[in-house]
């Protein structure tokens, strides 16, 4: 086993319910995002065909993710230390799973990471735990370590709840959530639109993970799409904002014509959007990129299919 040298960084400096990990020496900072006080839908089991089961904490989030160079350890070996560390600390471990068994293409694009270049996961090699401090019913924090790698480097997220404990809440499966408060009050939560909030408002996009094409065609099918009601939620609520859809495509054929198929599929999500939810159509324009901006690699049939892909981008306020 190849040997890595470890140096202790702070994960959470500005959140007092913090804990501290061990990183590689090389490990580089390529994200740190502090949201403030959020919500956050921490995995508890693996995608179960419809969605991922999940327990809802809020509190102050911090998502954070490094770069270590070289390809050449495992995301179980980087996970091992940091699992031990986590028990050593008073965390308990709530779910642990590795790329297929969590779901592989479902489970990644139905959970929360930062975005590519700061984050990258590799759909058949990646690790995933959750775990949480204190009482595992009321906890003080919550966390995730999500562990990947590409051929030339390792990737480590963590997303940490310093979780406020008269608002936390126990989450079900299901895009309508009942939510249970400390006083036994029950209101119904939409993770959905919540989460294309959050990812448009803070990373400025989000990708339409639910939408289907006809292999070759540009025409959408019948749906309904999940994805499209909330977009189109979003957009009612925040009328002065205007959204890209960028279409991508994988690799396989010339430049050209998948740049054309890729806005000819945006276009066709664009039509839906405006003549089945109402959205205006001066919010919303078409693009397409083609295979120039993949998120895996084109030289799998898993990496194919998420390159294949229609997102939403935030490019004005006004």
């Amino acid at each position: 086993m190849r040997l890595i040298s470890f140096v202790l960084l702070a994960l959470l400096p500005v959140c007092a319910n913090a804990v501290e990990l061990t990183l590689p020496a090389s490990a580089r900072q390529t994200a740190g995002q502090d949201l403030g006080v959020d919500s956050y839908a921490l995995p508890i089991a693996n995608f179960d065909g419809a969605e991922i089961p999940a327990r809802k904490f809020e509190g102050f989030i911090t998502r954070q993710a490094w770069r270590i160079e070289g390809g050449g350890v495992t995301p179980l070996q980087l996970l091992q230390p940091l699992r031990d560390e986590l028990k050593s600390s008073g965390f308990t471990l709530l779910f642990e799973c590795a790329d297929r068994v969590c779901g592989g293409f479902d489970f990644r694009f139905g959970t929360d990471v930062i975005n590519a270049p700061d984050m990258y996961v590799n759909l058949d090699d990646f690790r995933f735990i959750s775990a949480v401090e204190g009482d595992v019913d009321a906890p003080k924090t919550a966390i995730s370590l999500l562990i990947s790698r590409s051929a030339a480097a390792s990737y480590i997220q963590v997303i940490q709840v310093a979780v406020d404990q008269r608002n936390a809440i126990n989450v079900s499966k299901g895009d309508e959530i009942l939510a249970s408060t400390q006083v036994g009050e029950t209101v119904p939560v939409l993770q959905g639109f919540q989460s294309v909030s959050k990812q448009l408002d803070v990373g400025g996009h989000v990708i339409l993970n639910d939408l289907e094409f006809k292999t070759g065609s540009s025409q959408l099918g019948e749906g309904p799409f999940a994805s499209l009601g909330n977009l189109a939620a979003y957009l009612s609520s925040n009328g002065e904002r205007k959204i890209a859809l960028v279409g991508h495509t994988d690799a396989e054929g010339s430049l050209e014509g998948n740049i054309a198929l890729s806005k000819r599929r945006a276009a066709s999500v664009r039509t839906r959007l405006i003549e089945e939810h109402g959205v205006l159509a001066s919010q919303l324009s078409a693009e397409g990129v083609g295979y120039l901006s993949p998120i895996a690699s084109n030289l799998t049939v898993a990496g194919r299919d998420a390159n294949r892909r229609v997102e939403a981008v935030v490019i004005s306020t006004n």
